[in-house]
């Protein structure tokens, strides 16, 4: 792995084009005074349009050789379809082996099957180039109907499971609001005591009546209880309706209270009504207090006696005014009101609860950056987790997967070798956050002449400085495909002109060269260094790209 920065000059670039070629005629000397070792041929020198010639190598070797056939589309312009497992035998301890090769071509014309490169342990050799006649196939338009090119077909995108995940966010909503109505918002049926408690002061005190008689007080001789009740219902009754210190005075404090009252004209009650009242408290506190038991059937009628004084108090009491009705209805309403900012508090509470645990949950589980970016929106994420395309660009083709499909763009961004024949595709820009360029070029030399990746790569390293990228570092490193073809790769990082003038961002790049013949292949890869969704979208695109035979 080499570290450099980029500085090299125009007269080091004519050095290493003049020393390649100086090395591609020793290696053309070399091979044929070593052309016993290697021998090639076709099984047919003339082929139909489609149809397949098998190509096959002879080496004879050392059994101690280690032997390297071409792989790959080194054919052109003939197309390698198929590589057949090389067959090996051992004679007077050197090995014959035999490498064959599906070639074809569908254009007519006359071709040339290129010299082929083998290497022999550390030394290289090259087939003889082979002459192939590719013939048109004879239609008989009489026979065979002719039908006009079919249309395109429009083929849609294939669907993500998106709706799965709304499916299932859409149920846990329902369930959240369905237990936020059932426990918050919900009318419940009202107990016993809410329906009492919800009765005027009258009523309510009659009710509590007949049920202190459907007691079993008197049947127990608990007269203490039930005394207890009873004072309790009438001291209520006026604590509501005449004394609202009723149920915290004393007996003697009641009734002066009911007198002083009386004498004012505020509530009409009469003397043996008051004394009525004063007569059942005192007896009650005195069962009470002290533990005098007076006879049941007395005990019935004090209780008679304080149903009599509750309607009494009922009529004694002054008609309520229209200002006190007012008042009334605006305090029920007041209530009503303070219920349901109650209720709406403790919705709002829940709700931030849960959404505030189900961000916390997903950020332990998940990270807290992609829950935001979840919620937020990220565009590399968003082409993560997308739906990926898979497909071949250029010919001889280059196959790799991306998260968008690449376009067909004017080869203007990159200058390879001057009198190249260049087709290109790309995603974004060397501006956008993430950017994807595949090149194949036809480069207009011998097909003897080795193409240098090295000084490939500096034009395409060239191409950044020219649009204003700065402070570039590079690594140079071997690089392998999954299916064995070989290529130089250089990576590193370096400052991207921004949206804003004289904005800088800091970035990283791939570049990939692969060479077969007179073809150089690239493939460019540039995205931000603070962006992880886009590192891993390069990864991915990386672990992709193969250079395959044509099937």
């Amino acid at each position: 792995m080499n570290y450099d920065l980029r500085h090299f000059s125009n007269k080091t670039s004519r050095f290493e084009l003049r020393a390649s070629s100086v090395l591609s005629v020793f290696f053309f000397l070399f091979s044929i005074f070593s052309f016993a070792q290697v021998k090639s041929s076709i099984d047919s020198t003339q082929i139909k349009i489609g149809e397949q010639i098998t190509y096959k190598i002879e080496v004879e070797a050392d059994t101690t050789d280690l032997v390297i056939f071409p792989e790959g589309q080194t054919f052109m312009p003939l197309e390698m379809i198929e590589s057949y497992k090389a067959d090996t035998t051992i004679n007077n301890a050197k090995y014959n082996l035999i490498k064959k090769y599906g070639l074809t071509q569908f254009d007519s014309g006359s071709y040339t099957i290129p010299r082929q490169k083998i290497l022999i342990g550390t030394k290289e050799y090259f087939t003889d180039s082979l002459k192939v006649e590719v013939n048109n196939v004879l239609v008989d338009s009489t026979k065979q109907g002719l039908y006009d090119i079919k249309p395109f077909i429009k083929v849609e995108k294939s669907r993500s499971d998106w709706w799965k995940t709304a499916l299932i966010i859409i149920a846990i909503l329902a369930l959240v609001a369905f237990l936020m109505y059932w426990f918050i918002w919900r009318k419940k049926p009202l107990t016993e005591a809410e329906e009492i408690a919800l009765l005027p002061p009258y009523e309510r005190a009659k009710k509590a009546l007949k049920k202190l008689d459907e007691s079993d007080y008197l049947q127990q001789a608990e007269l203490k209880g039930y005394y207890s009740e009873l004072t309790f219902i009438i001291r209520r009754y006026l604590d509501e309706q005449v004394y609202d210190r009723a149920l915290e005075s004393t007996t003697d404090e009641l009734v002066n209270r009911l007198n002083l009252l009386k004498d004012g004209n505020q509530i009409e009650l009469s003397k043996n009504d008051i004394r009525n009242i004063e007569t059942i408290l005192k007896r009650a506190d005195l069962v009470k207090f002290a533990k005098v038991t007076p006879d049941i059937e007395l005990a019935k009628i004090d209780r008679n006696t304080i149903d009599l004084e509750i309607d009494n108090v009922k009529q004694a009491l002054p008609e309520p005014t229209e200002e006190e009705k007012l008042l009334d209805q605006q305090y029920k309403e007041q209530q009503e009101r303070k219920k349901k900012r109650r209720k709406v508090i403790i919705t709002v509470a829940a709700s931030l609860f849960l959404i505030l645990a189900t961000f916390i949950g997903f950020s332990v589980k998940y990270g807290f950056n992609y829950v935001k970016d979840t919620i937020i929106g990220h565009e590399s994420k968003a082409l993560l987790e997308g739906v990926w395309v898979t497909s071949d660009y250029g010919v001889p083709p280059i196959y790799i997967s991306t998260p968008a499909v690449l376009e067909r763009v004017e080869p203007k961004a990159i200058d390879t070798i001057s009198g190249a024949k260049t087709t290109m595709f790309s995603y974004g820009t060397l501006l956008s956050s993430l950017n994807i360029a595949v090149s194949t070029s036809r480069l207009n030399i011998p097909d003897t002449t080795t193409v240098n990746l090295n000084q490939a790569i500096e034009g395409s390293l060239q191409m950044l400085e020219q649009n204003n990228v700065k402070d570039i570092i590079t690594k140079r490193e071997k690089f392998v495909t999954p299916n064995a073809a070989e290529g130089l790769k250089v990576f590193g990082t370096a400052s991207f002109p921004g949206l804003i003038p004289d904005q800088y961002r800091k970035g990283k790049y791939v570049f990939l060269a692969f060479t077969a013949q007179n073809i150089l292949q690239q493939i460019i890869l540039v995205w931000d260094a603070d962006d992880q969704y886009a590192e891993e979208i390069m990864e991915r695109v990386l672990n992709s790209v193969e250079l395959k035979k044509v099937e």
